[in-house]
């Protein structure tokens, strides 16, 4: 049986990735920041819910630059500290 700690940074980890994906996309696309604050809110929200399932109970919950942007969407910085510190 795996343990908690272990689907916890399963979690996490899978998390990670998907925002740094996002992040990817952001960084060669214009994306609308509203719409990148969302979504990270909502993968938050979502990574919440999971991590309070497995035993949490204090987890709260126009295209194509000509240069790509490297520089990281805060939403997404924010999201990937949270997620490299274990807070919910």
């Amino acid at each position: 049986m795996i343990a908690e700690a272990e689907v916890r940074q399963l979690v996490d980890d899978l998390f990670e990735e998907e925002a740094l994906v996002i992040g990817g996309l952001v960084a060669v696309r214009r994306l609308d920041d509203e719409l990148v604050w969302r979504l990270m809110k909502s993968f938050d929200i979502i990574r919440s819910r999971f991590l309070q399932r497995i035993g949490n109970r204090d987890a709260h919950d126009n295209f194509a630059a000509s240069q790509p942007d490297l520089t990281p969407h805060p939403a997404i910085e924010d999201f990937l500290l949270r997620v490299r510190r274990g807070q919910q």
